[in-house]
């Protein structure tokens, strides 16, 4: 297939556009995301072609939103619904953690909420306060939900179409800061299965795990760092659950070293869970403690500071420095 530069938020909008297309039960809906096509525009142009009753407008209150998605999915729908921002999804988190995680388990499995919560999600784009955080770690410390977050355009469609397929609840966290990178691809693509991590960058020195908006910044470390001899494999997760632990114990058994890269802050997070994870299964192939390079564990910074909150090259850079001497 000929293939075209496209935006994640076109890939987005394929994936969506063509799951509609494919699956009559597929709805989507939440605030903004009708006529006007949401906030970035990832559903541009769905309710034009599908109708008010396959993707339309709700009230702003996202306790009701995934509330309503709840009942649906219990009567056969496979809504997809967007949380215009990241901490604008706290209001329904009850409804998350009591009930769509937990329906199939209550159920013995007689009942499944096949639902996509969509998420954008951490920074980069200059958000104020309730516009830029990094809530993955919520949603993955909640048995019964899975969750996803890609890093390029091609993982966006294709992790994207592989969540509204999924018997159960998704929870599919959307880079802000990476919605306008573009790349060659031809849609409908195809990546990896859901739950598989990928090596984006293969190295013999150092593994950098990096997942969502780190993975281009993870990239770039180690392409600085081979100016100065080093080899870096970056891997991107891709899902965090499942998380891939085969795939990163192969490569850090290999390389002997570890560097877990996010924006979240530190404590408590994703970084950390990998960073146990990874200590215990790859205890006697480390001639290192594993490095997390994180947020730093303050609320979201002003826009003109996040530049100093997020964790950059440099960082990453002075992370795989530590582990020659550690």
């Amino acid at each position: 297939m000929a293939t075209m530069a496209v935006s994640m938020v076109q890939a987005l909008n394929a994936a969506l556009r063509d799951a509609m297309r494919a699956d009559d039960s597929v709805v989507v809906f939440g605030e903004d995301v009708g006529a006007l096509g949401g906030v970035f525009r990832v559903t541009d142009g769905l309710t034009a072609d599908f109708g008010e009753e396959r993707c339309f407008d709700t009230p702003l209150a996202e306790s009701g939103i995934v509330g309503f998605a709840t009942g649906m999915a219990m009567r056969g729908f496979r809504p997809v619904v967007e949380m215009q921002f990241d901490a604008f999804a706290y209001p329904a988190f009850e409804q998350v953690a009591s009930h769509v995680a937990k329906m199939r388990n209550r159920t013995r499995g007689s009942v499944t909420v096949p639902i996509v919560i969509r998420i954008p999600y951490g920074g980069g784009i200059g958000g104020v306060e309730h516009h830029s955080d990094s809530s993955e770690s919520h949603y993955a410390h909640i048995p019964g939900l899975k969750v996803a977050t890609p890093a390029t355009v091609d993982d966006a469609y294709s992790l994207l179409r592989e969540a509204i397929d999924d018997p159960d609840p998704v929870v599919f966290m959307e880079p802000k800061g990476l919605y306008w990178s573009k790349a060659e691809v031809a849609l409908p693509a195809r990546t990896a299965p859901f739950g598989h991590a990928l090596s984006r960058r293969e190295g013999s020195d150092v593994t950098l795990v990096a997942y969502g908006p780190t993975v281009p910044v993870a990239l770039e470390a180690a392409e600085a760092a081979a100016e100065n001899g080093k080899e870096v494999e970056v891997i991107d997760l891709r899902t965090l659950v499942p998380y891939d632990e085969a795939a990163v114990t192969k490569s850090v058994s290999t390389t002997g070293r570890c560097v877990v890269i996010s924006e979240a802050t530190g404590f408590a997070g994703i970084a950390g869970e990998i960073a146990a994870q990874v200590q215990r299964a790859c205890f006697y192939s480390l001639a290192a403690p594993v490095h997390r390079v994180t947020g730093f564990d303050i609320p979201y910074p002003p826009p003109m500071h996040e530049q100093h909150y997020l964790p950059g090259v440099d960082r990453v850079l002075d992370a795989i420095e530590q582990l020659e001497w550690d």
